[in-house]
């Protein structure tokens, strides 16, 4: 652990003036006006950062680009036209998007550019995606832990994610510099060392596990029990959802789960080593598959295999709207309603 303390990176150890110095001399340009590429641009633009964004003309991104008060043809392009003035490129599409346009894109990461990305996945799988970085250029990865929704939100209140990072290539020899000033820039602060596949495999496996999949199941497997034995829905949920995240994880982020265990009943300690115990045995297993899974490539060449399909935004918004009214989650919108209601009062 010293070894990591060691190379964490401070970013707002710099001034925020310093940072635009570093970078006064980039044009820096935003691919991207997802949610990540939102959040990063935004960030930027409202720190004094001489930004502009690259996004698909007549999208409905374009269009909430517009309405944020990017300019068409001031500082909002299409990304083709975008591509050839910056010197400093946030390549934020989505990693079928980066894949798709990187072709072209490659041709302009001309000598003494500098390209980030926020997730390595397109160059830790050359076989599948066949990217390749160009020589003589800066090339770094600045991976926020969080949505481009959280990254936002936190910076409007002042508050900061931390953020993972790679210098793959220093050709300038000014790449921490560099590094430092966008971190401050997007909105990040604490920055701790990885390496390209560690981040992407690090990456994948948490959306897939505790992140997301892995911690609906538990959530959606405690209820199902709850309810099957008689359990009122609302009941249910409280017990589930709503207790460990409005009471229980606040401990956890702000200490750990010794704080949490701490700060719990006696009767719930004694409950928590043993049946941890049998949690651990029951799961390792299905995240030593995931691992497996993604450092092997297998869940790269699915993932691009099935990005190909042009229905599936399609199917992937009727899937979540049908998973939203499951009864878990539409109890969950009750409860939010109430919270909601009590916030007002």
């Amino acid at each position: 652990m010293n070894e990591y303390k060691e190379k964490i990176i401070d970013s707002f150890s710099g001034s925020r003036s310093q940072a635009q110095k570093t970078l006064s001399a980039e044009k820096i340009v935003v691919l991207g006006y997802g949610i990540q590429g939102r959040a990063q641009a935004l960030n930027l633009r409202d720190q004094g950062f001489h930004v502009s964004v690259g996004q698909r003309k007549s999208s409905v991104r374009w269009q909430k680009a517009c309405e944020e008060g990017w300019v068409a043809g001031e500082n909002l392009f299409p990304i083709d036209q975008s591509f050839p003035e910056a010197t400093l490129y946030l390549y934020l599409l989505s990693d079928a998007g980066q894949v798709q346009r990187w072709p072209q894109f490659q041709t302009y990461l001309k000598p003494n550019k500098t390209l980030c990305l926020a997730h390595g996945f397109i160059l830790a799988y050359p076989t599948q995606t066949h990217v390749k970085l160009p020589p003589k250029i800066d090339a770094l990865i600045l991976a926020p832990k969080g949505s481009g929704i959280s990254l936002r939100e936190k910076f409007i209140k002042k508050e900061y994610l931390n953020a993972g990072y790679v210098i793959l290539q220093d050709t300038s020899g000014k790449s921490t510099d560099k590094l430092k000033s966008l971190s401050l820039g997007i909105g990040t602060r604490y920055l701790f060392p990885t390496t390209l596949t560690r981040e992407v495999y690090a990456d994948l496996t948490g959306e897939r596990g505790t992140l997301v999949a892995g911690i609906a199941a538990l959530f959606e497997s405690q209820y199902q029990v709850l309810r099957k034995h008689g359990h009122s829905p609302l009941e249910a949920f409280y017990e589930t959802v709503e207790e460990f995240t409005q009471s229980l994880l606040p401990l956890i982020a702000e200490k750990g789960i010794a704080h949490l265990l701490a700060n719990i009943s006696s009767t719930a300690q004694i409950g928590f080593f043993p049946w941890k115990e049998k949690f651990t045995r029951a799961i390792s297993p299905v995240f030593e598959e995931l691992y497996e899974h993604v450092a092997s490539g297998k869940e790269a060449k699915q993932v691009l295999n099935t990005l190909q399909d042009k229905d599936l935004q399609v199917q992937l918004k009727k899937r979540i709207e049908k998973y939203q009214q499951t009864e878990i989650w539409e109890v969950g919108k009750t409860i939010q309603g109430f919270r909601s209601d009590i916030q007002k009062t």
